[in-house]
């Protein structure tokens, strides 16, 4: 079960009703998409952005950090073949996904619509479709720096063994974090081709950013988790997952900070990063873990808090 955006449907699959889904109906892949392209499309969440704009955002902030100034119309480029990049690989992580857990998800009422478990695609069909995003992943990926396309490579790891984490471990959400804000350390190495304290403070405050938003979405799945033996922070947690993401979100804003001020930012980059800790003040103030729909709108706020972070490094700018 992939951890992204899952709005709450009705389908029908030959004559079963399958109550609550993550499959959506009626939307603009069924409206606008010939038919056999469809499962494809859903297979790679392109009908649920959120999951992309997580793992964009990183890289995206990183590649402000990154710049010594305001990035000119050339320099822009880079941050649209990151937005390719995340499109792409957050496609093949899922894909994987899917395909890892494919038994598991026929198992639960919210998943067994997936084009995997439902048979509208088959597993060798999957790997095809996964083979043809990696080789337009490394089309984008050679256009970076020799630094940047070498982290590129080993996030491979991460993307691959990440799915079958929470089989292994209560904090699969960690993994997440590992695997989603690798872009953090991307977007440094392909603007300067190295390695450097912003881009590894950016790196932790990805990762404790992901432990709380995707704690928050866990608890979507706590029972169904509980049932079939899936491993997570929610179940893990429990009833204190409230002040553990309130921890994560401390170090998530310390970190930024941390990263902002070693990228020599002038103080104008504090009044984003303010914003976007009141976003997260309030996303855990109103949050109700009991409720999955509220879990989801808590979640998919975060893209909101990603553009605040984003826009406060952009007017902050840097020192000469």
């Amino acid at each position: 079960m992939c951890e992204f955006d899952k709005p709450t449907a009705s389908i029908e699959i030959g004559d079963a009703n399958i109550g609550h889904t993550d499959i959506g109906r009626d939307d603009w892949i069924d409206r606008r998409v010939p038919a056999r392209l469809r499962p494809y499309l859903r297979l790679a969440r392109l009908d649920r952005p959120i999951g992309t704009w997580l793992l964009l955002f990183p890289c995206w902030w990183s590649l402000a950090l990154a710049y010594p100034r305001w990035p000119d119309l050339h320099e822009l480029a880079l941050f649209g073949m990151f937005a390719v990049g995340a499109v792409v690989m957050r496609a093949v992580g899922c894909a994987v996904n899917d395909i890892l857990d494919r038994d598991l998800d026929a198992q639960v009422e919210r998943t067994r619509g997936r084009p995997i478990p439902s048979g509208a695609i088959t597993v060798r069909q999957a790997l095809v479709f996964i083979v043809g995003l990696l080789l337009l992943g490394l089309v984008v990926l050679l256009q970076l720096s020799w630094m940047a396309i070498g982290l590129g490579v080993a996030s491979l790891l991460l993307v691959f063994t990440y799915p079958l984490m929470k089989r292994i471990t209560w904090w699969p959400q960690a993994f997440l974090g590992l695997t989603f804000n690798w872009g953090a350390l991307m977007g440094w190495a392909a603007v300067t081709n190295d390695l450097a304290m912003p881009s590894l403070w950016l790196y932790l405050a990805g990762i404790a950013w992901t432990l709380g938003y995707d704690t928050i979405y866990a608890h979507q799945d706590k029972e169904d988790d509980a049932r079939i033996g899936v491993k997570s922070t929610a179940l893990r947690l429990g009833r204190n997952s409230r002040p553990w993401i309130a921890g994560f979100y401390v170090v998530t804003i310390i970190g930024l900070g941390l990263a902002q001020a070693a990228a020599g930012l002038n103080p104008l980059c504090f009044i984003g990063l303010g914003l976007a800790a009141v976003q997260l003040i309030w996303q855990l103030w109103s949050w109700n873990p009991d409720d999955p729909g509220d879990c989801l709108l808590r979640f998919k706020s975060n893209r909101w808090f990603g553009w605040l972070v984003l826009a406060g490094i952009m007017i902050g700018g840097q020192s000469p």
